[in-house]
């Protein structure tokens, strides 16, 4: 059963991740919101099953784990196995 919190959870991390997608090619635009991007990595850690093993920003961990920006070898043997797991979300 989809609960309303889940429901609205899921829409802030779309929206979040989408207004991510929009700073690319609008670079003078608006970050999200912080709240947004703690709702994007509390579901991919989710996803994932742990807290990712990086110290990447919210931003970048939502463009690695979703696609949108390609890992560097050295991110991907920090990951270890779990860097093919990515994208965790697309």
């Amino acid at each position: 059963m989809l609960r309303a919190g889940d429901l609205l959870t899921t829409l802030a991390v779309e929206a979040t991740v989408h207004h991510l997608d929009l700073t690319v090619s609008l670079p003078g635009a608006a970050r999200p919101a912080p709240e947004g991007l703690a709702a994007v990595r509390a579901t991919l850690d989710g996803l994932l099953g742990r807290p990712v093993p990086l110290d990447w920003s919210d931003e970048h961990y939502a463009r690695a784990a979703t696609g949108r920006a390609p890992l560097t070898q050295e991110e991907r043997r920090a990951l270890g196995s779990d860097a093919d797991r990515l994208p965790l979300l697309s």
